[in-house]
């Protein structure tokens, strides 16, 4: 595909529907919804190809055939309303991740562990810019700015994918694409691949069920979202949720038969004028008025934990969220800092209290990569931690550790075990339930 008549017919139809919105906005029109726009994209798609076609033909040159033309055609609306030339990284099911420091240099992260070097994903750093503006124009509840006065960028890419940004602070523009490959996954699923064991997935379905607070804590990209979604996929349709998020990432919205009542939040950043900033804090302080069986914070990096804590302690139970942290019992700390350096300034000490009365289990994931050995990249949970109270500090028990063998195994006694088998757990056995 020939990337200069792309770029032209690409700002053709960008100029048409440009046009067309702001004739609808003099003429007194609703503008046009999302979907709307995309489909007259694909009609003005088709008029200038047809045009472009005859151009051809009068310039005594072969018009594109049809398979031409229709990877024209895809290629132009994958660049106005899609992500372009990386289009074809993200239908590929094996890619992991993907990294780009300035556009030419592409290294592509695969779900073996693989990692290799790609071929140029634009033809200059300033389209590569132009590619993520166009990106979160399309993407997420509100357009979001990507340019020197907002350097830096977070959304969710319409494949669920997520993509972070930065142009300005580095020499060159760089990204990260973090792909979604499992986004309506089950417990089931994770048994098979080994994230979990059988006895694990029993006793994560019970603790669900029996509503209990869940923090899932891992390093990044060690598997924390996939958990929370199979965790999140637990939970009876009947249920209303509440995804509280930075950047929409999570989409069980996207599964009505699993989740026909969900409402998703998204963190909305200022406008040029510094002014209608809505942050996580104020998201999860919204969602306890919004009627909730249960409230999902996708993931904590600040000021909201002591919101989320507060609400976990006051009878919102059955609550899920992610934590970033080294270790199970690393995520107490982690929270006080936070809790510390939230507007609330929560002394230690209190910040305890409240972990003990809020959180009841820490499951920690780790990533290892054994490429190098031919095993390949492996995700598993490595420690669930019961929280038993506080005495000075929080009060913990590791309930599930890895054996000598390296497997996780039952470690210490539950002492909510009543709960859990009244919640259907029994010890080694789980039932998939084919989500």
């Amino acid at each position: 595909m020939d990337q200069l008549v792309l770029r032209r017919l690409r700002a053709e139809v960008a100029d048409a529907v440009s046009r067309q919105r702001r004739d609808d906005a003099d003429s007194g029109l609703p503008p046009m919804t999302s979907e709307d726009e995309r489909q007259y994209a694909r009609a003005v798609i088709a008029r200038v190809l047809e045009t472009h076609a005859r151009s051809e033909i009068s310039a005594g040159r072969t018009p594109p055939d049809a398979r031409e033309e229709a990877e024209l055609a895809d290629g132009i609306h994958a660049a106005l309303y899609g992500v372009g030339r990386l289009q074809p990284l993200l239908d590929d099911p094996d890619v992991e991740n993907i990294d780009i420091n300035g556009y030419d240099n592409v290294f592509v992260g695969y779900a073996d562990g693989e990692e290799r070097m790609l071929p140029p994903v634009a033809d200059s750093d300033e389209e590569l810019i132009e590619l993520v503006q166009v990106l979160a124009a399309h993407s997420g509840l509100t357009s979001r700015p990507f340019d020197t006065a907002n350097p830096q960028l977070d959304l969710r890419l319409p494949d669920g994918s997520r993509l972070s940004a930065v142009m300005g602070v580095t020499q060159r523009p760089s990204l990260s694409i973090r792909r979604a490959r499992l986004s309506r996954v089950s417990l089931d699923m994770l048994v098979e691949n080994e994230t979990l064991t059988p006895d694990l997935a029993s006793f994560l379905s019970a603790a669900v069920a029996a509503r209990k607070n869940i923090m899932i804590a891992g390093a990044t990209n060690a598997g924390k979202t996939t958990l929370l979604r199979a965790l999140a996929n637990e939970i009876p349709a009947h249920e209303r949720l509440i995804t509280v998020e930075r950047a929409l990432e999570l989409g069980l919205d996207k599964y009505p038969d699993l989740h026909p009542n969900v409402v998703a939040f998204e963190e909305r950043l200022p406008n040029s004028e510094g002014r209608g900033y809505i942050g996580m804090a104020d998201l999860v302080r919204r969602s306890l008025r919004m009627n909730p069986s249960r409230v999902i914070v996708g993931e904590v990096l600040g000021d909201e934990i002591v919101t989320m804590l507060n609400a976990m302690s006051q009878g919102n139970d059955g609550s899920l969220s992610t934590i970033h942290a080294n270790s199970s019992l690393e995520v107490f700390n982690r929270i006080c800092t936070y809790a510390i350096q939230s507007s609330e300034r929560l002394p230690a000490d209190a910040t305890m209290m409240l972990i003990a009365g809020a959180i009841d289990f820490v499951v920690f994931v780790k990533r290892r990569n054994d490429y190098a050995t031919g095993g390949g990249l492996r995700r598993a949970v490595t420690s669930v931690r019961e929280v038993n109270g506080v005495d000075g500090r929080v009060l913990s028990s590791e309930v599930f550790a890895q054996g000598r063998d390296g497997r996780l195994m039952a470690a210490a006694a539950i002492s909510c075990i009543d709960e859990l088998e009244a919640a259907g757990y029994v010890q080694g056995v789980y039932q998939p339930q084919g989500v």
